[in-house]
């Protein structure tokens, strides 16, 4: 930032699944000397999604990178990351201010991230675990910030197509569940 002569700060994300995170166990990611595809796009989503409700100018001029190591996959990992990563950061946040080194947290509101789908079925489910995500004829991640507004909508068929119908009622229950993320995040902070 300070090269490209922009004030404030920035955040970036990393995101890693850990090696026995997954039923069988899975590489990591520096034993190929490369970041997979898929890890590459997850880090960028996570840092979009922190960076959309952030307030950079008041982060000061630092860099702040906040690490997304996945413990146990089943489902929702891109959006458990993102959830997650809103709580952490906030602690951190009020650290800094806690310590002298900003003034107030950066953060402008709450961000917090769900996955939903259509399963083979055509039932909408929310959260889908691993094996209704692997089987989902439809699969949406919908990141969301707690004024209500759309931060970004990921929706793709599986070998399948879906009606505005489905998307409409996938958008409605993602957006029930982000306002419950909400709910939680606030008890982990100990704002509820």
């Amino acid at each position: 930032m300070k090269d490209q002569k922009v004030s404030g700060g920035w955040l970036t994300a990393e995101y890693s699944m850990l090696p026995y995170s997954t039923l069988e166990r899975k590489a990591r990611d520096i034993s190929k000397l490369k970041l997979d595809g898929r890890s590459q796009e997850i880090q960028r989503l996570i840092g979009r999604a922190l960076r959309a409700v952030i307030d950079l100018e008041k982060l000061g001029p630092r860099t702040v990178w906040v690490d997304c190591d996945v413990l146990q996959a089943d489902g929702g990992t891109r959006t458990a990351s993102i959830t997650g990563a809103y709580v952490a950061l906030e602690l951190a946040f009020r650290k800094l201010v806690a310590n002298g080194l900003i003034s107030a947290t950066p953060f402008q509101q709450a961000v917090a991230a769900v996955s939903c789908g259509v399963l083979e079925n055509g039932r909408v489910v929310l959260d889908l675990d691993y094996l209704e995500d692997s089987a989902a004829a439809v699969d949406l991640n919908l990141v969301a910030g707690s004024d209500g507004r759309l931060i970004e909508i990921q929706a793709s068929g599986e070998e399948s197509t879906f009606s505005q119908e489905q998307l409409l009622e996938m958008l409605a229950l993602a957006r029930h569940g982000t306002r419950q993320l909400f709910d939680a995040q606030l008890q982990a902070l100990n704002l509820a």
